[in-house]
């Protein structure tokens, strides 16, 4: 339909119906419940003609029929509202709420925000923004970026003379904000909020702590363990600049707490992060994984999330184990041996309980301290390492007996016997196997440790010549193997050494 413009003052109200060709039409309307108006009477209206329906249009006014000298057409009725402010401002430590909403009544007053009410409910401005709200029963947790609050909702605290409490109906829809005890708050992340049962979990970059938020209070959980870890993490996040983000969920399936910091958001690069799970029933932080989440959450039991516009189910029995996002890694372990601290020793065996395919990938002691080297002009420190310990199967090998020679050089390059112990294993009479790593007795894994350390200065030998590594204590690695079971389980459970002291005291 073609279009026209009408010049009309303020409220002026016209309406658009059709003319017809002949005479009024009373049976059947023609367009929006008009029966329309007879082109005979329509002289002098503009008419717009309507091409597709062949029927062309008249503007006729809703209150006088406007012609030469009549009365013109007046202001309706305004309505007129006069603020002290005008201007636009922001209030980003207040909530403001609306009418209510019952689906039974059919009453729906969620847009209706009337000025003459008390609808707005201010928090300490001090306190920072608010960046979240919570509601669980009958109360409302607030998050600010400093402090952290709770508020009845649709109930009002009186406390009596004798200073016990009551709870009285009234028309009060947030009752007053209570902060809960310590200096803690959300910052400007509240994507990690998370919550299970009465638990709920975030974290404070502006202390750098990661927090729970239960019938007890509020307890940094940040500090069982991990507090230097989280103190260099959550620095290096700059959620100001929009470049970083602190994603929190519970994963219902695994019954923890999920945490991924991640310095970048850039899509599909590879950039810094550290995604750890904490587990309440031990109070402690149990694990870190090698996936990136764009967004986590919990549904059903089941654990998601979201990588490159692509939904992935976690924990799932028919996709091997170390595999995220398609790309598979290795799991690792790292401890720390330090028995009788103030000694210094030599760590000479290393051994562990649990499933085969396990390998020891590093093995370094304490270092010596910073030695002044005048010809670099730098401060050097030294330490002894050992070799790499492979797993049970990969470090297997066997003796040709015409020749006596090991059978090594697998077609992966990874072990020493692998590929060809199923061969010659099975000759009659079979031949040896051996293993140049872990060795496997009593249900136990265990291997000879042999230094690869360089020669420093006062050393009389070195290096492979010498067992075992020296130091006040030792860190070692276990990883995982790509070749023993791929994708099955490897449990370790327990990992010792075996140490004497050094110089006989």
């Amino acid at each position: 339909m073609p279009g026209v413009t009408i010049e009309v003052k303020y409220f002026n109200t016209f309406v658009l119906k059709k003319t017809l060709s002949g005479q009024y039409v009373t049976d059947q309307p023609i367009w929006n419940g008009s029966f329309g108006i007879p082109s005979t009477i329509a002289g002098g209206y503009p008419v717009v003609a309507d091409t597709s329906q062949g029927t062309p249009f008249a503007i006729e006014e809703s209150r006088i029929r406007g012609g030469f000298n009549n009365t013109s057409v007046d202001f309706s009725p305004r309505a007129y509202l006069v603020e002290d402010n005008p201007n636009a401002s922001r209030l980003f430590s207040s909530i403001i709420y609306s009418g209510i909403f019952n689906s039974r009544t059919g009453v729906n007053d969620v847009n209706v925000f009337p000025v003459g009410s008390d609808i707005t409910k201010s928090a300490d401005p001090a306190s920072g923004s608010i960046q979240k709200l919570y509601a669980e029963d009958t109360n409302m947790l607030v998050f600010q970026e400093y402090k952290v609050s709770r508020a009845l909702i649709d109930k009002d605290a009186i406390y009596a003379a004798e200073g016990g409490g009551t709870v009285t109906a009234s028309n009060l829809v947030i009752g007053v904000l209570q902060p809960y005890a310590g200096e803690y708050g959300i910052s400007k992340n509240p994507e990690s909020f998370a919550v299970y049962g009465y638990r709920k979990y975030f974290t404070d970059k502006n202390n750098n702590a990661v927090l729970r938020l239960s019938r007890d209070g509020m307890t940094e959980i940040s500090s069982y363990g991990m507090k230097d870890f989280f103190r260099d993490e959550l620095n290096n996040i700059d959620t100001n600049a929009g470049a970083g983000v602190v994603r929190g969920a519970y994963d219902l399936y695994t019954d923890q707490y999920i945490l991924s910091l991640q310095q970048s958001t850039v899509y599909n690069t590879n950039t810094t992060y550290k995604t750890l799970s904490f587990d309440d029933s031990i109070n402690g932080w149990t694990s870190l994984y090698t996936y990136q989440p764009d967004q986590i959450f919990s549904m059903r039991n089941r654990f998601y999330s979201f990588k490159n516009e692509k939904l992935f189910i976690h924990n799932d029995t028919s996709v091997s184990r170390n595999s995220f996002y398609g790309d598979v890694q290795p799991s690792s372990v790292t401890v720390v041996f330090n028995p009788d601290p103030i000694r210094s020793k030599t760590f000479s065996t290393m051994s562990y309980e649990g499933n085969n395919g396990w390998e020891l990938t590093t093995l370094a002691s304490d270092g010596t301290g910073k030695d002044y080297q005048s010809l670099n002009n730098v401060y050097l420190s030294t330490n002894d390492s050992a070799n790499t310990v492979l797993s049970y199967i990969m470090g297997e090998y066997i003796i040709n007996p015409a020749n006596g020679q090991a059978i090594s050089g697998t077609p992966t390059g990874a072990g020493v016997g692998q590929g060809y112990v199923a061969t010659f294993g099975t000759k009659n009479p079979p031949y040896p196997r051996l293993h140049a790593g872990f060795d496997r007795k009593e249900n136990a894994y265990v291997a000879n440790l042999v230094n690869n350390s360089p020669a420093t200065q006062g050393e009389i030998i070195f290096g492979s010549v010498i067992s075992g590594i020296k130091g006040f204590y030792a860190t070692a690695t276990f990883t995982t193997d790509r070749y023993t079971d791929p994708g099955g389980e490897k449990q370790l459970f327990s990992v010792a050494t075996d140490f004497f002291s050094n110089n006989g005291y």
